[in-house]
């Protein structure tokens, strides 16, 4: 099932995944030639078992000089040409090789009409074997991950009231059932504009995202006039019912042992996905590295230093003042509001 699907893939996947499986490889752009004191990137597809083209970029140092291989999973709505910014001299530092994807349907991978959780965990260990990135997985950093309301652990006190509960639930049954008026409720009513989603909902962002929304341009899909196109559509739907729909297993479940390098990283001041739920994701797996920022919002990868905090973190395990991962276990759920 998938909870062993993903316990195997912590054990016999790729070397790093910065968070959040006859193979034929195409490449449809040329490598560009590597500076001296450059990032090296290129853009180029691979054909997967079931016919589908997957995206990729490739950053950092060549991958036959890295010492540190790392693939980048992007988030909802965002592509391979997500922003990270983590310094070129800390990445020439360290040796660090960085693999960006576009997710199924996302940016110029093919659509997945099968997509799944299993589904997304193949493509990752896909790739991985494609370019020959590694046996092992030895680390995994999440930065302000999902958090889905049905997972059995989540104390129902804490989430009751939630009103993003409310709005996930009502949008995965117009999903489901009636997703032609969802496009249509989404593109006439929740934004009146042409601006993106992310800018006419400030609610959801404290004063640092909102900064951060002013000059960055990771989410490409989140326009109005993207979300008109009904195959945009399709895939932020496809992957929202992924993410918030029916799992058969929780984080409580996976197998986080000693050995495990496992962190997340949250701020405090996340309106989407509320600090308390990681908490509680933290006190059934106190293994987790758990790094909280205090005034950070849903956007905290996007904010200067946060990145080579990340990186010193999950590959020297080097922790900043300002990040080093809370206290374990908590006796008490509530305590936190």
């Amino acid at each position: 099932a998938h909870k062993d699907k993903i316990d195997h893939f912590f054990d016999h996947s790729i070397s790093s995944v910065f968070l959040p499986d006859s193979r034929q490889i195409i490449f449809s752009s040329v490598t560009n030639k590597c500076l001296m004191g450059d990032t090296c990137e290129n853009s180029n597809r691979v054909k997967l078992r079931d016919g589908r083209l997957l995206a990729y970029r490739e950053s950092g140092v060549p991958k036959e000089e890295a010492k540190y291989k790392i693939i980048l999973v992007h988030g909802f709505g965002s592509s391979k040409d997500m922003n990270f910014s983590a310094s070129k001299e800390l990445i020439q530092e360290l040796g660090v090789y960085l693999l960006f994807y576009d997710r199924s349907g996302y940016g110029d991978s093919d659509a997945n009409t099968k997509r799944s959780l299993k589904s997304e965990v193949d493509d990752i260990a896909e790739l991985a074997d494609h370019l020959e990135i590694g046996p092992k997985l030895s680390g995994v950093a999440f930065v302000a991950p999902v958090v889905n309301y049905r997972w059995p652990s989540l104390p129902k006190k804490l989430i009751k009231k939630d009103y993003r509960r409310g709005i996930i639930r009502w949008c995965l049954r117009i999903s489901r059932f009636a997703p032609g008026l969802l496009h249509w409720w989404v593109v006439q009513k929740v934004i009146p504009s042409n601006s993106s989603v992310l800018e006419s909902n400030p609610v959801y962002f404290n004063s640092h995202d909102v900064e951060v929304l002013k000059r960055t341009t990771g989410f490409p899909m989140l326009t109005k006039d993207k979300l008109r196109e009904r195959n945009v559509f399709d895939t932020l739907r496809d992957d929202f019912v992924a993410c918030f729909g029916q799992w058969n297993f929780e984080p409580a479940d996976l197998n986080i042992t000693e050995e495990s390098s496992v962190h997340i990283w949250h701020g405090k001041e996340d309106k989407v996905v509320p600090f308390q739920l990681q908490r509680c994701i933290l006190q059934k797996q106190p293994l987790i590295n758990y790094h909280e920022i205090p005034q950070g919002g849903h956007l905290i990868v996007h904010y200067d230093g946060t990145c080579d905090a990340i990186l010193r973190s999950l590959l020297l395990g080097e922790e900043h003042k300002m990040y080093k991962p809370m206290i374990r276990y908590y006796s008490d759920y509530y305590h936190y509001h």
